[in-house]
């Protein structure tokens, strides 16, 4: 367990708290004036090893072999200048921090925290934090790297769950949830949407499945992988044989075939680790996933075919109807699979370079 102290007077700042994975959507802004939850559980937190926050430079005051040095490889709208290491955590996880009152960040409904920390420490006012809850952005709380220190904290920090643990304990995430406006009260403005963390995850897959793809085009599993991948894949990558295959694998799944080109795997929630075959049968190209959505992809929802009447006995599902779908048609987020795609060597090849164009042309109808 570890907790975080001003770097400038040394008063704890936050509770106790263990490192997970940074999740894939954690800068990601979903749709128009919505309302997303917190995006970090309590009692963890992440780090973003990349430069994050303000300063910002936009690419034509970047140098290519800066950017490679940087590990970005093709061109992107800006790039950060602030310190590297930034560490984010759940809003009420934080202690012993004020407001400052005109650091709004240029936000919508909320706080943004686009003009850096808008939480100083109350001990000693040193700027420590930005408190995002804007609409349309994941609620959060950024410590400024430079601003605090981690300290061990008493309690035992919590172990990894093995592949098996997880494949027993942990739950997937629901393909479409309930959201509602900002601001709207409790239960009402409701409308089903694809959840944002599908929608963040698939951009990034996507990103992957274009390099993986090798130019050719590439089929998934048929079902939800279909629905979530094949439109786009199709849009961006050309028509006509060889085709290259993607298959799920994973903990708890037979070994995939030997003539599968894609593996579609799950990243360890706690430690970021992409699973990996103990004994590789095949050189397949592997595209990490989000555990909780490679666990739906992999165990789709069941619903009963037939009523049921009297007490409900454990594992069995009620006969209510289904949740409603979305009324439209599934689109992976175009900013994850452009920061996905320009952090992947890959992309400097010329054939990439054409479907990145292909992604203007076909994003009006497959990416936000």
């Amino acid at each position: 367990m570890f907790v975080f102290v001003c770097a400038g007077c040394g008063s704890e700042l936050t509770a106790s708290l263990s490192r997970v994975a940074l999740p894939v959507h954690a800068h990601q802004r979903f749709g128009n004036g919505l309302q997303l939850p917190v995006l970090m559980e309590s009692g963890t937190f992440a780090v973003e090893p990349e430069p994050w926050g303000p300063p910002w430079r936009r690419w034509n005051e970047i140098h290519p072999d800066e950017a490679a040095a940087r590990g970005i490889y093709a061109p992107v709208e800006v790039l950060s200048d602030g310190a590297p290491g930034a560490v984010v955590i759940a809003p009420g996880d934080i202690r012993g921090t004020v407001l400052i009152p005109d650091k709004r960040g240029g936000a919508c409904c909320g706080l943004a925290g686009a003009d850096g920390p808008n939480m100083a420490c109350e001990a000693c006012g040193l700027p420590v934090a930005s408190r995002i809850d804007d609409c349309s952005s994941w609620q959060a709380m950024w410590l400024a790297p430079d601003a605090v220190c981690r300290l061990p904290a008493a309690g035992r920090d919590a172990v990894p769950l093995t592949w098996a643990e997880l494949m027993t304990q942990a739950k997937g995430t629901p393909p479409f949830e309930p959201i509602t406006r900002w601001g709207s009260p409790p239960g009402s403005d409701l409308s089903w949407s694809w959840s944002p963390q599908w929608v963040a995850a698939a951009g990034s897959a996507l990103a992957h499945l274009v390099v993986a793809s090798e130019g050719r085009p590439v089929t998934v599993p048929n079902g939800l992988a279909q629905e979530v991948f094949q439109p786009t894949l199709d849009g961006l990558l050309p028509t006509g044989p060889p085709t290259r295959r993607a298959v799920l694998a994973g903990p708890g799944l037979p070994a995939p075939d030997m003539d599968a080109d894609i593996l579609l795997v799950p990243s360890h929630p706690q430690t970021g680790q992409t699973w990996a075959p103990a004994h590789p049968t095949t050189s397949a190209y592997p595209v990490p996933l989000p555990f909780g959505v490679w666990f739906r992809l992999v165990f789709p929802e069941p619903h009963l075919p037939v009523p049921t009447s009297g007490p409900m006995a454990d594992g069995v599902l009620r006969d209510d109807p289904p949740p409603p779908r979305p009324r439209h048609a599934f689109q992976g987020d175009m900013q994850v699979f452009r920061h996905t795609l320009a952090r992947l060597p890959a992309v400097r090849s010329p054939w990439i370079r054409e479907a990145l164009h292909s992604v203007t042309h076909h994003m009006h109808i497959r990416l936000v």
